[in-house]
């Protein structure tokens, strides 16, 4: 290949990368503390090294101890078709974790708050992690949990590929035994802390 063609295949990948959905939104950058610095663009954030910013998991239970875990739809550009808990997100300016928790969990599950009361933040720390040749995350990460009266949902396949019922103690005692789901960081981080 020419230095020609690799100059162009350059620009046009990184054209592509500017009309992701993500190059379309921002995110709010924090320092370690989660003060707000101003917002920046949702890819800048992912991309190279990435930019710090706030973020949240919400952890969705049954009555039983049940965590329901969804798998990220094969179109998501970091951590396709990993297992999260339940999901995860990024506060936009101005909104609060349990707002934008409210939020994802109806856009993308169709849970909506009729369904729980007590919508919580249990935990807050910091992680970095890249995802081989496509991005990383850098984020001060919320977490969020809430146990759901009604159990009755309605998944969307845009930003769901499966979901799955486990036995919180169970996921988090034998790991090994459900190594096959591959699960997100934050989310194995986050079930570390709640059990240290």
């Amino acid at each position: 290949m020419s230095a020609d063609e690799a100059d162009s295949r350059a620009t046009s990948a990184s054209s592509e990368e500017r009309t992701h959905e993500n190059a379309r939104q921002h995110v709010v950058a924090v320092d370690g503390d989660d003060n707000e610095e101003g917002t920046v663009n949702r890819l800048d954030a992912h991309t190279g090294d990435g930019i710090r910013h706030r973020a949240f998991t919400a952890l969705v239970f049954d009555g039983e101890g049940r965590i329901l875990l969804a798998q990220r739809s094969p179109e998501k550009r970091l951590w396709d078709t990993h297992w999260d808990g339940t999901v995860a997100s990024h506060p936009v300016q101005g909104q609060t974790q349990k707002e934008a928790t409210r939020q994802r969990l109806e856009e993308e599950l169709g849970i909506t708050p009729d369904q729980y009361d007590d919508l919580r933040v249990t935990d807050k720390f910091e992680y970095k992690r890249y995802y081989p040749n496509e991005g990383v995350e850098w984020e001060v990460c919320a977490v969020l949990k809430l146990t759901l009266d009604d159990l009755s949902m309605d998944p969307v396949e845009e930003e769901v590929a499966g979901m799955l019922w486990v036995d919180y103690d169970h996921l988090h005692q034998h790991p090994k035994w459900y190594r096959q789901l591959r699960l997100c960081p934050w989310f194995e981080i986050a079930m570390r802390r709640d059990f240290d």
